[in-house]
C-alpha cells in the first residue's frame, strides 16, 4: 500500500522537474530512471552489509555509485555530468538484468540545471527500498498520476515500464487480473506473455 511519505516524495520530484519538464511524461520518465538507479544502489549496498559484494555499481559503473554522486569534493556542474553519463551508459552494464536495461534503453538527461538535477538527485536519495513491494507502491502511483495527466485521462504507458510493472506484481495463471482503463490492452498483454513464459519454466 502507498505510504505518503512515499507519494510526497514522488509529488516533490514531480515539483522540481516541472520547471524543466512540464510534459508528465517526461517527468514520470526521470523519475523512473531515478529510482531505479536508487533502487540498484540499495541492492549493492545491502549485499555488502550481508557478506557480499556490489553488483550494479561494480567495476568501469563503480564510479558512478550513488554515494560518489553525492561526494562533498564533488560540484554540482560535475554531478549532473557524472549522472548523464551513468544514465546513457547504464544499458551497457553487465551486470543489471534485461529488466533494468530496458528502463535505461536511450535514457538521456533533456535538462542541463545541476541545482534542478541536485535537488531532485537528493529528493530520490531519500526512497529506501528494502525490497520490491514498495517500488511497486512507487511506480503505481506514478501510473496513476500519468493517467490523470493526459489528454482525456489517457496515457500510452513506455511498454518499459509495463512491463517492469508486471515483473514486480509476477502474475501466475491461477489470478485474475483487471484492467478496468485497458486502452489497447498493454498491461494485459504483458501479463499475459509473463504468465505464459513463467509457465513454460515450471
Amino acid at each position: 500500500m502507498l505510504d505518503t511519505a512515499t507519494k510526497k516524495r514522488i509529488d516533490d520530484c514531480r515539483d522540481i522537474l516541472v520547471g524543466k519538464l512540464p510534459d508528465p511524461k517526461a517527468q514520470i520518465e526521470q523519475i523512473t530512471i531515478g529510482l531505479i538507479y536508487k533502487f540498484m544502489d540499495d541492492m549493492d549496498k545491502e549485499a555488502v552489509e550481508l557478506g557480499g559484494t556490489t553488483k550494479f555499481f561494480s567495476g568501469d559503473f563503480e564510479k558512478y555509485s550513488w554515494d560518489s554522486l553525492f561526494d562533498t569534493k564533488v560540484t554540482a556542474t560535475e554531478m549532473l555530468s557524472l549522472y548523464a553519463k551513468a544514465i546513457e551508459s547504464m544499458v551497457k552494464n553487465p551486470n543489471i538484468p534485461q529488466l533494468f536495461r530496458d528502463i535505461f534503453n536511450n535514457a538521456y538527461l533533456p535538462y542541463r540545471d545541476p541545482e534542478t538535477l541536485k535537488l531532485f538527485l537528493k529528493t530520490i536519495g531519500k526512497f529506501e527500498y528494502t525490497h520490491s513491494e514498495k517500488l511497486g507502491d512507487a511506480f503505481e502511483y506514478l501510473l496513476s498520476v500519468m493517467g490523470s495527466q493526459g489528454d482525456a485521462g489517457q496515457f500510452r504507458t513506455p511498454r518499459h515500464i509495463i512491463d517492469f510493472m508486471v515483473a514486480i506484481v509476477d502474475p501466475s495463471k491461477t489470478d485474475t487480473i483487471l484492467d478496468p482503463a485497458c486502452g489497447t490492452a498493454g498491461f494485459l498483454i504483458s501479463a499475459f506473455k509473463h504468465i505464459k513464459e513463467k509457465t513454460k519454466k515450471a
